[in-house]
């Protein structure tokens, strides 16, 4: 389940780009498909990034990939890169659990060339808000949600750092309804029968990208949305 739109992110030919957060992987598996230069992969947990190179594993060995990839682990309050060095950044999920969610920012863009492009994602406010309001183990769990943004004050964050807004995106409304259903029947439960039900649901939609489900998550996504995905470009050099 992609959060971030590729196209939108514009990856073509050879370029440096980081997925920052990366989690298992999601991102920078479809990055390495399509770049031919080299994606990095960075998160602050070992073992998810050995989740995320264990596919991209798998992936050279059918030759899926397009170019070169790697694993660096670290914290995204201190990036151990140069300054102007990605082509294109991803941070999808990432800043709501961040304390100084501006020195992030202030990292993401340092690290990104002039007229680069940076991609963010943060939970819907609206959505964000009944999760938190169903169940208190939603964000009282350590390394879990700190904050809910509002769609202002993701964008002004971002514009704080002269980040220019060219598109936004609301994704994954589907999605909202089962974190609904895990929060009432309980976040641990994982033999609760609706949210277990409803899960393969969302597995069975994945893989089959059915048109109707599409339909129904395109319109969706215009009321309570799981996502709110902003796309910038950081201004060219003086």
């Amino acid at each position: 389940m992609l959060t971030i739109d590729h196209d939108l992110l514009q990856i073509t030919g050879s370029e440096f780009i980081l997925d920052a957060g990366c989690g298992n992987g999601r991102h920078i598996w479809q990055a390495s498909k399509a770049n031919k230069g080299t994606s990095v992969a960075f998160d602050l947990d070992m073992e998810s990034l050995q989740k995320a190179k264990y596919m991209l594993d798998q992936m050279d060995e059918k030759a899926e990939t397009a170019g070169a990839w790697h694993m660096v682990s670290g914290s995204i309050l201190s990036l151990p890169f140069e300054d102007a060095q990605f082509d294109k950044v991803i941070c999808s999920e990432v800043l709501e659990h961040i304390p100084d969610d501006t020195a992030a920012v202030a990292e993401l863009t340092r690290v990104l060339k002039p007229g680069g492009l940076l991609a963010v994602s943060v939970p819907s406010y609206f959505a964000e808000s009944v999760c938190w309001k169903i169940s208190d183990d939603y964000h009282n769990t350590p390394g879990g949600h700190i904050r809910i943004y509002t769609h202002q004050e993701i964008q002004d964050l971002l514009k704080k750092f002269d980040l220019a807004i060219f598109a936004v995106r609301y994704k994954h409304a589907l999605h909202s309804v089962w974190w609904w259903s895990k929060g009432i029947f309980g976040l641990k439960n994982e033999k609760a029968f609706i949210p277990s039900l409803y899960y393969k649901f969302l597995v069975w939609d994945i893989y089959t990208g059915h048109k109707y489900t599409k339909w129904l998550e395109a319109g969706l996504n215009r009321i309570f949305p799981k996502s709110t995905v902003l796309y910038c470009r950081k201004p060219e050099a003086a």
